[in-house]
């Protein structure tokens, strides 16, 4: 089974000049928004969507927060959440 093809969106640059966002925080800042959009439809797991919004567990979960953004938590996130669990404890 071969892995599906990354997808490149392009953003016209009317939009990118448009946001108000410095020019450098354009891309993050489309990726985190993205991510967040697609959590919060349930089209994304939190994992995926931390991996999308280039953020680590605590600082995307803290973004969740801000936007009001209620956690989704199923059998995927709990399994996430274990084994993140486990390697902690074997760190000590």
């Amino acid at each position: 089974m071969s892995l599906p093809a990354g997808i490149d969106l392009h953003i016209p640059p009317s939009v990118v000049e448009a946001l108000r966002v410095p020019e450098q925080e354009a891309a993050q800042t489309m990726h985190r928004e993205l991510a967040l959009a697609l959590y919060q439809q349930g089209l994304l797991s939190l994992g995926k969507a931390r991996e999308l919004a280039e953020l680590d567990k605590a600082a995307f979960s803290q973004l969740l927060g801000t936007r009001g953004i209620e956690r989704h938590y199923g059998a995927e996130e709990a399994a996430e959440d274990l084994s993140y669990a486990r390697a902690a404890s074997a760190e000590r």
